[in-house]
Parts: C-alpha cells; sequence; structure tokens
C-alpha cells in the first residue's frame, strides 16, 4: 500500500508541474489506421468552415482580418489538401464542398480574381487556387458540369492572367510582384512565393499538355529567381523577397518551407516533362536536401523564422501541409527522390500525430511538432499540416497525377484568363472598406508591426 500511495503522489506532482504527455487517441501503424486519422483530422479541420451554412459565403474560411482570422487564399489551399486526401484515402466525404468551393471563388472571368478579395489579392493568393484547380486535372477529380469551366482550363486561365506582359516589368529585371492591384501594400515587393507559384503551375501545365511554351515560362522563373538571388546559388537555400526600388539587391533571407516545397515540386514536374534532363535532376536533388536540411531537423517538420520565437503568423502555420504534400508528389513523377523524401515524412507525420491532444475532444493539432507536446494553438492550418502528412504516408499507394495523355479528362481552354485585364487594375468592381483588410499571404501588417520590414522576417538567420 505504502508503494502505491507513493506511486500516485509522484504522479499528480509530476502532472500538476506539466511533465506528463498526453496520450494521443491517433495512429499511423497501418493503412488503415492512417485513414481513421485522416479522417478525424479532416473532419475537425472542417469545423472551421461555415461557407456551407444559410447565409455564409461558399468556399472561403472565416476572415479575412478582423472579420475573421483567414485570408482568401488559405481557403483555397485547403481544398487542395483535402483532394489530396480524397486521392490518397479514397474518401468522398468532402467532394461536394470541394466542387462547390472551387467554383464559387473563381470569379466572373473564372481566373480567380472574385472582385471581393481586391485588396488583399496578390500573385501568389491567386496563384494557390491556380494549383489546386491544376491539382484537380492532374487528380482526375469529378469534373464540373458541362456550363462550368474545366478544371484545367481555369488553371490556365490563372497562369494566363500572370503571364500577360502587364504582369510583368523591367523593375529587377523581371519578375513578378507579390501584389497585382498597384495600390496594395506589398505592390513594391517581388517575392519568391508568387514566382514559385507561378513557376510551379507552368512546369504542371507543362506536364500536363505537352505545351512547351508553360516550359519555356518555367525555365525563365527559374532562371530569373536563380539570377536575382532569391534561390542561393552556393546551396538552394530559398529566400523570401526584396524591394523594386532597391533593384531587388536588398534579398531579405528569411527562408519559409513553402517558398522551397513550391519550387521542388514544380522541379519534380521539370523533370519529368524533360525525360529527365540531366539539368533538372541536379536541381531536384538540390532543393531536396537543402529543403530537408533546413526545414526537417531531427526529421521533423519546423518553420525556421518563426517557430522557436513564436512569431508564425495565422498564414505560416499551415505551411508545414503543404511542404508535406508537394514533397509527396515529387516522389511519384521523380522516383529517385523517394529513398531520400519518404522516411522523413514518416517520421515526421509521427511526430505531428503525438501531439494531437488539445482540445475538448482531446485530439485537436497543434502547430510545434518536434516538442510532441499540444501547445495550446490551434486552427485550421494546424489541422491542415497533420492531415497533409498523415495522408501524404498513403501516397505510393496512389498513381501518379495523369496528363492530357495518359487519363485525363479534364476541359481546358488555352485562351482561358484572356478575358480581363492582367493588371487587375480595371478587372473589379471598386473596392469597399473590408477589402483593405488583406494584404496576402504575408501581410503588411506584420511587415509594419515587427522590428522593420526586414527585422520580422529574419529571426531565424
Amino acid at each position: 500500500m505504502r508503494s502505491f500511495l507513493a506511486t500516485g503522489v509522484a504522479a499528480s506532482l509530476i502532472a500538476s508541474a506539466g511533465l506528463v504527455r498526453a496520450q494521443s487517441q491517433y495512429s499511423i501503424d497501418s493503412d488503415d489506421a492512417i485513414k481513421k486519422t485522416a479522417a478525424s483530422v479532416a473532419w475537425d479541420m472542417l469545423q472551421y468552415y461555415s461557407g456551407n451554412e444559410t447565409g455564409a459565403t461558399v468556399g472561403i474560411l472565416p476572415g479575412p482580418p478582423p472579420a475573421g482570422d483567414y485570408y482568401w487564399w488559405e481557403a483555397g489551399a485547403m481544398w487542395g489538401t483535402l483532394m489530396d486526401y480524397w486521392r490518397c484515402t479514397g474518401d468522398t466525404s468532402y467532394n461536394d464542398l470541394i466542387m462547390d468551393a472551387m467554383q464559387h471563388q473563381a470569379g466572373p472571368d473564372a481566373d480567380y480574381q472574385p472582385s471581393n478579395v481586391t485588396l488583399s489579392l496578390g500573385n501568389d493568393d491567386q496563384g494557390f487556387w491556380g494549383m489546386s484547380a491544376m491539382l484537380a486535372a492532374e487528380l482526375k477529380f469529378p469534373d464540373p458540369a458541362s456550363d462550368k469551366p474545366g478544371w484545367l482550363a481555369l488553371a490556365q486561365a490563372v497562369f494566363n492572367t500572370q503571364a500577360n506582359p502587364d504582369r510583368h516589368d523591367k523593375t529587377c529585371n523581371g519578375g513578378l510582384r507579390w501584389q497585382i492591384p498597384f495600390s496594395n501594400n506589398g505592390y513594391n515587393y517581388k517575392n519568391s512565393i508568387a514566382n514559385g507559384c507561378f513557376f510551379n503551375l507552368g512546369a504542371r501545365l507543362a506536364r500536363y499538355t505537352d505545351n512547351s511554351t508553360y516550359a519555356d515560362w518555367a525555365e525563365k522563373t527559374w532562371d530569373w529567381m536563380y539570377g536575382v538571388g532569391y534561390i542561393d546559388n552556393d546551396n538552394y537555400h530559398v529566400y523570401d523577397g526584396a524591394h523594386v526600388e532597391k533593384n531587388c539587391t536588398d534579398i531579405n533571407k528569411a527562408q519559409f518551407s513553402y517558398n522551397t516545397g513550391v519550387l521542388l515540386q514544380g522541379a519534380a514536374h521539370m523533370y519529368n516533362y524533360t525525360k529527365g534532363a540531366k539539368k533538372w535532376e541536379d536541381r531536384l536533388t538540390k532543393l531536396v536536401d537543402a529543403t530537408i536540411d533546413v526545414f526537417f531537423p531531427n526529421d521533423i517538420a519546423f518553420e525556421i523564422s518563426c517557430e522557436d520565437h513564436d512569431t508564425c503568423t495565422t498564414d505560416m502555420l499551415s505551411f508545414k501541409g503543404y511542404t508535406h504534400r508537394w514533397m509527396s508528389v515529387a516522389t511519384k513523377i521523380a522516383p529517385f527522390t523517394s529513398k531520400k523524401i519518404l522516411p522523413v515524412l514518416a517520421t515526421s507525420a509521427e511526430a505531428a500525430i503525438k501531439q494531437c491532444t488539445g482540445g475538448d475532444n482531446g485530439r485537436q493539432c497543434g502547430f510545434k511538432w518536434k516538442s510532441g507536446v499540444y501547445d495550446g494553438k490551434t486552427g485550421v492550418g494546424q489541422q491542415m499540416n497533420v492531415l497533409a502528412a498523415v495522408s501524404s504516408l498513403l501516397i505510393e499507394n496512389t498513381p501518379p497525377p495523369v496528363t492530357a495523355k495518359s487519363g485525363g479528362t479534364s476541359k481546358g481552354n488555352s485562351d482561358a484568363g484572356s478575358k480581363g485585364d492582367g493588371s487587375f487594375q480595371n478587372h473589379n468592381k471598386p473596392v469597399t472598406t473590408g477589402d483593405k483588410a488583406g494584404a496576402g499571404i504575408i501581410t503588411f501588417i506584420v511587415l509594419a508591426t515587427a522590428c522593420g520590414i526586414f527585422g520580422w522576417m529574419s529571426f531565424g538567420e
């Protein structure tokens, strides 16, 4: 009895000190366990979505600030994550939600430039929706009704608006700006994610359509990013961006996982499209090595520029999931990467589920995976990260993304996106006060409030 009491007292003291780790309800020990875990994480993620309720706007998450935490782009990323969930698990539960959202938010010209997001619309925001449309084509997601734009056509529309000469100027010798309307905060910034999404989309369209025009743009975009120094020529670290008034020489060397991840997936598509060209094999290999080295210490996803300092914005809290998804897809179209990538993603996913012990249901996921302990903060990004990490464990059981010649059925339109003004300045209705809250993926609010325009993103350097 004395031994039992002593043990009980010790356990109470440890618990009161916050040293006991809650046991996760989740397992990834088998394919069935992975599917069960992914289904639960997906369900909890969608409790943040109200667009299917009466009076709500279809396809978007609550926001933008101050109306809610989320900018328009993150919903587009969420639907893409759910498409990958469907691909990997076979669960069709959310396909109708995905269909309605992706079509509703396409905008009046079917190019993902809806007028209600004018002053939170960057090239990267539009790019994320375009990449989700591209994913729908690649996965043979159910095609929309014949009177609706096809997934391929929507992806082509985004690409064509971004390839429009009005989006490209001579500052910094080329490259897309972060923001689309010139009145937006951040219009003077050319960054890696805007150009990375454009590169990614071009590479994937090239592979899907076998049209060299898309590949030429992808090559041009890569060359510009490498030439301006956003892709470090020595170690392939990918930096955030720079300002046009400085001729893009004032490079902000903050590193975010989705910047390198979006390039990695695009490079894998270029490798596949070029039938294993040596230069793309080399570039992809260096990106894989850099991504794992920087963002997977001890093989667990970690957001180097903000995680340790608790400075991650709502946007940044979702980056780990995209990186998992994009790396996993690379293994399907550039199989030589599998040996390096898949073990890392498996270790990272195991760490991810261990900390999903929060909330009233005891299974909400936090952001800090390496600690193994729920960090007390939940949201769409945290759930989406874990959903992506867990679902991607089943990538080996799936076929490669299709092309038009290998079973793709999506309706395309090579002229899509030509209806509107590529510069966007006269593309939409007058801006409302509510619109002015937004400013893209990494917001101007953050830029203005942290110690200078560069300091806020340099914590990890």
